[in-house]
């Protein structure tokens, strides 16, 4: 007999591979057989993504949290979503920073949290608050070129 773990097993092996319909087809299957493991959902979440199903892997990123409000990986995929889905005109940013932010407090080590809440702060034109997030992150990489450069950029262009 097959188990739910063995259907996440080869779905996770399948999205290694880059089969990513394959991945959520077998992962499916394992939450059917055990529909309350953050895990499955989480993975099938990571094989939508890969296959530019935002919607369905906002949905399963959102179940895996509601299963376990500590899944650091799954707040962030969706503000990563939310702030780079280029079919949305109007992305809700706030609600990304909500998720980066719940990611960072979850682990306040996150660079690329960091990163990409310091980013949604500078789309949001509050350039001070991104300075914040982008020197917490130097503290802890002080070699983050991609930080480096954000923050000069804001400083020279936009903090005069």
């Amino acid at each position: 007999m097959v188990d739910y773990k063995t259907y996440i097993d080869k779905g996770i092996e399948y999205i290694h591979e880059g089969k990513f319909e394959s991945a959520v087809d077998f992962i499916t299957q394992s939450i059917e057989l055990k529909d309350d493991w953050e895990i499955s959902y989480f993975y099938r979440a990571v094989a939508q993504q890969a296959l530019n199903n935002f919607d369905e892997a906002m949905l399963d990123y959102t179940k895996a949290i509601q299963i376990n409000p500590k899944m650091t990986d799954a707040y962030y995929n969706k503000a990563y979503i939310t702030l780079s889905r280029k079919d949305i005109n109007n992305p809700d940013i706030k609600k990304a920073i909500k998720d980066l932010e719940k990611a960072i407090e979850l682990d306040p080590k996150f660079i690329d949290a960091l990163y990409a809440i310091a980013a949604a702060y500078k789309k949001l034109e509050d350039y001070h608050k991104a300075l914040e997030y982008l020197e917490t992150l130097l503290q802890i990489e002080p070699q983050a070129v991609n930080a480096r450069a954000l923050k000069k950029l804001i400083l020279q262009k936009y903090i005069i």
